[in-house]
């Protein structure tokens, strides 16, 4: 199929001018990938012709308090109001992940039935389920009503909304306050990054511990991991940033684990008293001797990934002129950003799978790759697999035993492309 290009018409948006955590105007933009469409907003097929909105994708790093952000926010109804297509369930790799946090979390507060958990951003109960199956209270909050009634028909008490400071305020007086507060790859998605803050701060106990995920922007750098930007992930945490966001509001960076899920990620551990472990120092130390907190750190990022993408496309032209066929494995944001921004479509990828059945049957935004499921590339035997879903690239390469045995070969795409 000959290439055309993508339709977008613009979306509502607005650009800050200060930082979204310490309010300096020291913001200094290092990565343009330009107008792309929503990286989650997949393509009904009566949608197939119409333009899609877009807005741009600008990359900045505040010299006040050395958080990473977008500089344009996209109304947050528009990005998650529609039918939001991501449920954690369908990767057994993140509820293994997920199990093993909450375990741990039991383990380390000798939590027993009298707990009560609140997670952030909840999604379909695949983290609370594993307090409900302990026997302890629990409470999810989460804005996209799939996910939402797929967690209540699991058991999962939830509730349908955006969490702000002001419902933090509601959730204290008809709940309780927390002994512990759950948020998971969350934190990055709230424009109002103070006021997110402050209503965790109200929520949870004195003797409490708030647990938040998120990919670490030293990892994002270090691995040129340019697809986990998208209009969603406002914000690129370092431990210095968070700590400076968080002891705003009187809460403490105590404990932090490096992760090696999606693609390099800490879990941050508050609490409302000051006790701050060896491991923070450790990791504070680093970042100041390598200049995570300067703008110096992310200079030549923009150069890095402009590499990756005219390597990856020509990968994949090569393979295609040789008479290769190509498909794609993830129908996940990073894949739309990896495609959008990388200038991939029909005329070179065939099609993309993914085990999520809310995808199937869809397009991804921008390229319109239709979104199949997974035992297609059994049938439809592509020479080739782009591995979109790298951070799951293990586990996806387990499952696909048989696609690899008839000689499938996958395409691992970062830090430099590569064919396994």
């Amino acid at each position: 199929m000959a290439k055309s290009e993508p339709q977008f018409m613009p979306a509502r948006f607005e650009r800050i001018t200060k930082c979204r955590a310490c309010g300096a105007d020291k913001l200094t933009p290092f990565l343009d990938l330009g107008v792309t469409p929503f990286a989650d907003r997949l393509v009904e097929l009566h949608e197939l012709h119409d333009p899609e909105p877009a807005a741009p994708l600008t990359v900045a790093f505040c010299e006040g308090c050395s958080l990473v952000q977008i500089l344009d926010t996209v109304e947050p109804e528009d990005l998650f109001d529609r039918a939001y297509p991501y449920y954690s369930s369908f990767s057994p790799a993140l509820l293994d992940h997920s199990r093993e946090n909450v375990l741990d979390i039991i383990d380390r507060r000798t939590l027993d039935e009298s707990a009560f958990v609140i997670e952030l951003a909840s999604n379909d109960g695949y983290l609370l389920k594993n307090y409900v199956d302990a026997g302890m209270r629990v409470l999810g909050i989460d804005p996209a009503p799939g996910p939402v009634a797929a967690a209540e028909e699991a058991g999962v008490s939830s509730m349908l909304a955006f969490f702000t400071e002001e419902l933090a305020d509601r959730v204290a007086g008809e709940h309780g306050r927390a002994d512990v507060i759950h948020a998971n790859n969350v934190l990055a998605h709230v424009a109002d990054t103070n006021g997110f803050v402050a209503g965790i701060s109200k929520i949870v106990k004195d003797d409490g511990v708030v647990v938040i995920e998120a990919p670490y922007v030293r990892d994002l750098i270090d691995h040129v991991e340019f697809d986990t930007i998208y209009h969603e992930h406002l914000l690129y945490l370092s431990v210095t940033a968070v700590d400076h966001l968080f002891r705003r509001h009187g809460l403490y960076l105590n404990d932090v684990k490096h992760l090696s899920i999606h693609g390099g990620s800490l879990r941050y551990y508050f609490e409302p008293q000051e006790n701050v472990g060896k491991a923070v120092k450790t990791l504070l130390r680093e970042e100041d001797e390598l200049g995570v907190n300067t703008i110096k750190f992310y200079t030549d990022f923009s150069s890095r990934v402009d590499t990756l993408r005219s390597d990856l496309k020509t990968l994949l032209i090569s393979l295609k002129e040789k008479g290769a066929s190509i498909a794609a494995y993830g129908a996940a944001a990073k894949g739309a950003t990896m495609i959008n921004c990388t200038g991939l479509d029909t005329s070179i990828l065939d099609f993309v799978v993914d085990r999520n059945t809310h995808k199937q049957g869809k397009y991804m935004p921008g390229g319109k790759l239709p979104v199949l499921p997974p035992e297609a590339l059994v049938e439809r035997k592509p020479d080739y697999a782009l591995m979109l879903a790298w951070n799951f690239a293990d586990e996806i390469m387990r499952q696909q035993t048989a696609y690899r045995e008839q000689g499938g070969k996958f395409i691992i795409p970062v830090p430099k492309p590569r064919i396994v």
